[in-house]
C-alpha cells in the first residue's frame, strides 16, 4: 500500500451530505472506521443538522455553515475525550446528518370504518383519507427514540409508522366534533385543526414536528349514501304522485333486467306496497269509467273480477321479479280476493 493511499483511507478530510434523493431523513456520514483529521472541513447545508457521536454517546450539533474540526469549535467533544487546546490528532467518531426540511403530500387514511353517532342517521361508519406534512424537530430526540444506528431513515418508513397512530387519533377528533356526515365536507379543516394537537402530543416523543394535517375525504356507507341521494331527489320533486310514478318506473325496469330476483336491489322500505297500490288504483279507475259507461251490470261484475285476477296475475309476475316481498303479495292478495 502506498503512502499517498494510506492517509487517503486513514484520514477523513471532508465531512458532508449532497442530498441525492429527497425522501431521507437521516444518513450517516459512511467513515468506514476512519479517523477524522484534525482540522478537516465540515459542511452543513440549510435545511440540514450535523450530529456528532463520540463512542455512542451526544457530543457536538451543527446548524448549518462551513467549519473546521478543531478543538474551539468542538467544545462537548473536546471536553469527552479530555483534549487539551494542543491537540492536533486525528480522531475518530460518528458524524449523522439529518434533513430539517419540511416532508410534504404524506398520506393517511382509516383502515377500517368509524363508528360515528349522527343525529340525521343515528349511528353511522365511515372512512376518511388525507394528507400531512411533518418535520424533524428535535435530531437528538428522532435519533433516541425512533432512528437509533441506523445507517438511513426515509420518510416512508415514518409514513408506514404513523398510521396506525392517526386513523385513532382522527376518530378520537371526529367523535367530539359531534358533526353530521351531510356537514362534514364544509368542516374538512375544521377536523383538521382538531387532530392537530391532539396527534402532535404522539409525535413529540420521537422529535418530529406536524406542519400541517389536512382532511381530504370522508366517504359514507353505500346505503347511506343511497338513501341521502334519495332523499335529494324527494326534494327536488314538488309532486309526489310524480315521484312515486319515477320511482315504480325505475323499480320496474330493474326487475324486467333481472328477472331471477335481482330487481330489488336499490329499492327502498315500502316500495312494493306502493306499486301494488297503485296498480289497484288504476284499476279502481278504470272501472269507475267502465261502470260509468255501461249500465249492464252483469256484465259490469264479470268485467271488474275479470280485471281483479289480471291484477293478481300482474302481482305475481312482481313478486317473481323480486319486486314484491311474500309478504306483500300475500297482502295485496287477500285483498284483491275480499272483492270477488
Amino acid at each position: 500500500m502506498s503512502l499517498m493511499r494510506f492517509f487517503v483511507e486513514e484520514f477523513v478530510e471532508i465531512i458532508e451530505w449532497k442530498e441525492q434523493d429527497k425522501n431521507t431523513m437521516l444518513w450517516k456520514f459512511p467513515d468506514r472506521d476512519s479517523n477524522i483529521k484534525y482540522g478537516a472541513s465540515l459542511t452543513v447545508r440549510e435545511s440540514q443538522t450535523a450530529l456528532f457521536l463520540n463512542e455512542g454517546e451526544f457530543a457536538d450539533e451543527f446548524e448549518p455553515g462551513r467549519y473546521e474540526l478543531l478543538t474551539e469549535n468542538m467544545p462537548l467533544l473536546t471536553s469527552l475525550k479530555n483534549w487539551d487546546k494542543g491537540f492536533k490528532s486525528p480522531f475518530l467518531c460518528d458524524a449523522y446528518f439529518f434533513s430539517t426540511k419540511t416532508f410534504t403530500d404524506l398520506k393517511w387514511g382509516t383502515v377500517n370504518p368509524i363508528i360515528l353517532r349522527d343525529p340525521e342517521f343515528k349511528q353511522v361508519r365511515v372512512k376518511a383519507h388525507g394528507t400531512y406534512f411533518i418535520k424533524i424537530k428535535d435530531p437528538k430526540v428522532f435519533f433516541t427514540n425512533y432512528s437509533g444506528t441506523k445507517g438511513q431513515v426515509k420518510i416512508g418508513e415514518i409514513e408506514a409508522s404513523l398510521r396506525d397512530i392517526i386513523s385513532p387519533k382522527f376518530a378520537e377528533a371526529l367523535a367530539e366534533a359531534e358533526v353530521s356526515v351531510l356537514d362534514m365536507v364544509k368542516s374538512y379543516s375544521e377536523l383538521g385543526e382538531k387532530v392537530a394537537p391532539i396527534l402532535q402530543a404522539d409525535l413529540d416523543q420521537f422529535g418530529i414536528e406536524l406542519v400541517k394535517f389536512q382532511v381530504s375525504s370522508v366517504s359514507l356507507p353505500k346505503e347511506v349514501e343511497e338513501f341521502y341521494d334519495k332523499m335529494t331527489n324527494m326534494n327536488m320533486v314538488d309532486d309526489m304522485n310524480r315521484f312515486q310514478q319515477f320511482q315504480t318506473a325505475q323499480a320496474m325496469e330493474k326487475a324486467a333486467e333481472n328477472p331471477s330476483g335481482g330487481g330489488s336491489e336499490g329499492i327502498g322500505m315500502g316500495m312494493g306496497f306502493g306499486m301494488a297500490n297503485m296498480m289497484m288504483n288504476q284499476n279502481q279507475n278504470n272501472n269507475q269509467n267502465t261502470n260509468s259507461s255501461n249500465a249492464d251490470n252483469s256484465s259490469n261484475k264479470a268485467q271488474t273480477r275479470e280485471e281483479i285476477m289480471d291484477t293478481l296475475k300482474q302481482l305475481g309476475e312482481l313478486k317473481t321479479a323480486g319486486v314484491l316481498s311474500d309478504e306483500e303479495f300475500e297482502t295485496k292478495k287477500k285483498e284483491l280476493l275480499a272483492r270477488l
